[in-house]
């Protein structure tokens, strides 16, 4: 028998509606969507489809102007800013598709960002920072900064600060999309291996190879899911 698996996010008749001078432009237009505990899912669409839309939204970057969204069955409306920063850094682990590394850190202090707002020491962070970058394969590379790093390494440095929390859930943005074909396949394999490992992935991405990866995939058209299996 399948254990049922709890739901991290119910997002409910949602719209994000922005107005430009005499237009109206609905980004999201009545989406509903759950997402599960240990889902690993890809989400998909054109340009200016609102994809990216509901990526800001799911990671609390953005709010809806109509529905509601529960995260952990609590309403994100109901959230202060403080609650809501508590989710974007503890519970959400961020990859992009442009690293977003500061140049002039090295691989532990780049890792060690999200750590800087908690109660933990200077040397417990480079301890939780050193054991994340030794998850990624990046054990020789502590002491470099991005210059120095290849494209794949960099995007590892990424994975590695998105995990140094060890958050339920993973959101990548893109997360291939300045990689070789190489380096790309190698950051695939590690999130096969981070969904294996209990952890949520969502993946937004264009990459038909990289949305076979999930076990479920979700595309949205106008604003409005147009397939979920």
């Amino acid at each position: 028998m399948t254990k049922s698996r709890r739901e991290i996010i119910g997002i409910k008749s949602v719209s994000k509606i922005y107005n430009l001078g005499d237009t109206i432009v609905k980004a999201l237009d009545n989406v509903s969507l759950s997402i599960n505990e240990n889902d690993y899912i890809s989400i998909m669409g054109p340009s200016g489809s609102g994809k990216s839309t509901l990526m800001n939204i799911i990671g609390c970057l953005d709010v809806p102007t109509k529905g509601t969204y529960k995260f952990n069955n609590e309403k994100i409306s109901d959230m202060n800013d403080n609650q809501l920063a508590n989710i974007r850094n503890e519970k959400i682990g961020f990859v992009f598709q442009t690293f977003n590394l500061l140049p002039k850190l090295n691989s532990i202090q780049n890792v060690e960002v999200p750590l800087v707002y908690s109660s933990l020491g200077r040397a417990e962070r480079s301890l939780k920072a050193k054991k994340a970058l030794k998850i990624v394969g990046l054990e020789d590379r502590m002491s470099h900064k991005p210059n120095e790093l290849s494209g794949g390494q960099r995007q590892r440095v990424a994975i590695a600060r998105a995990l140094v929390n060890e958050p339920s859930i993973i959101l990548a943005d893109e997360p291939t999309g300045n990689l070789d074909s190489k380096s790309g396949t190698e950051i695939l394999n590690f999130f096969d291996s981070l969904h294996k490992a209990g952890n949520t992935l969502i993946i937004v991405t264009h990459e038909d190879s990289v949305a076979k990866r999930a076990k479920r995939r979700i595309e949205i058209f106008d604003g409005k899911i147009t397939l979920d299996e």
